[in-house]
C-alpha cells in the first residue's frame, strides 16, 4: 500500500526533496559569506536568490495540496503545511542573518557566529538526507537524532558567545546587533529541529498504518 501511496505522492515528495537541496545549498552560502565577509559581500545576493528559490518551491507544494489534497495519501494536510512552513523558516533566517551583516555595518564576524554558520550546515545536511530518505521510504531515525544533537550544540555556541559580549566589554551598540545576528542563526538551526519533530510525526504515522 505504502508503494501506491509513494507514487502518488512522487510529485509531493520529490518538491520537499528540492527544498531540503536549497536548505542545504542557502546554509553553505552563509557559511562562506561569514567566513569571507566583507571580502565577498555578493554572496548575500546569492542567499537571497535562495530565499527566492526556496518561495517558488512552497508555493508549488501547496498549490499541490490545494488542488489535489492528501487523498489516498500517506501525507496529512497539516504535516505538509508544517514541514513546508519550518523549511521556508530556516532559509528566511539564512537570507535575515546575510542581510544582517550589512544592516548592522559588521566589519568581521565573530568566531562563534562562523561556528553557528558550520552548524547549520551540519544541520542542514541532515535535513537534506531526512528529506531524501522520505521521499525513498527510507530510516530517517540517524538523520533526525544528529539534528536534535546539533541544535542543543547551538545553543551552547549562542549562550557561550552572548556572554563573551558581556564580558569583553564590547561597545552597547554593537552587543545588541551582534545578539539579533546569533538569535537570528539561533533561529534558522532552531527551524531545522522543527523539521525533525515533524518528520518523525510523519515516520510515526506512516509506522502505524504499515501495521
Amino acid at each position: 500500500m505504502w508503494t501506491a501511496e509513494l507514487k502518488e505522492n512522487a510529485e509531493l515528495l520529490t518538491l520537499f526533496e528540492q527544498s531540503g537541496r536549497n536548505v542545504q545549498r542557502t546554509a553553505c552560502l552563509l557559511r562562506d559569506l561569514f567566513a569571507e565577509y566583507p571580502e565577498q559581500t555578493e554572496l548575500a545576493t546569492e542567499v537571497l536568490a535562495r530565499e527566492h528559490e526556496g518561495d517558488r518551491i512552497a508555493h508549488a507544494i501547496l498549490r499541490r495540496l490545494a488542488a489535489r489534497g492528501t487523498n489516498g495519501s500517506n501525507l496529512d494536510a497539516a504535516d505538509v503545511h508544517a514541514l513546508t512552513g519550518a523549511l521556508d523558516d530556516v532559509v528566511d533566517h539564512a537570507e535575515e542573518a546575510a542581510d544582517q551583516l550589512g544592516l548592522y555595518g559588521v566589519e568581521a564576524p565573530m568566531e562563534q557566529a562562523q561556528q553557528m554558520t558550520e552548524v547549520l550546515v551540519q544541520t542542514a545536511d541532515r535535513v537534506a538526507a531526512a528529506l531524501h530518505e522520505l521521499r525513498d521510504n527510507g530510516d530517517l531515525t540517524d538523520h533526525l537524532v544528529e539534528i536534535h544533537r546539533l541544535e542543543n550544540h547551538a545553543d551552547r555556541i549562542v549562550r557561550s558567545a552572548v556572554a563573551s559580549l558581556f564580558v569583553n566589554g564590547i561597545d552597547p551598540m554593537m552587543v545588541i546587533r551582534w545578539k539579533d545576528i546569533f538569535d537570528t542563526l539561533e533561529s534558522a538551526v532552531d527551524a531545522c529541529e522543527t523539521v525533525a519533530n515533524v518528520l518523525e510525526g510523519i515516520t510515526l504515522k506512516r509506522a502505524g498504518r504499515a501495521h
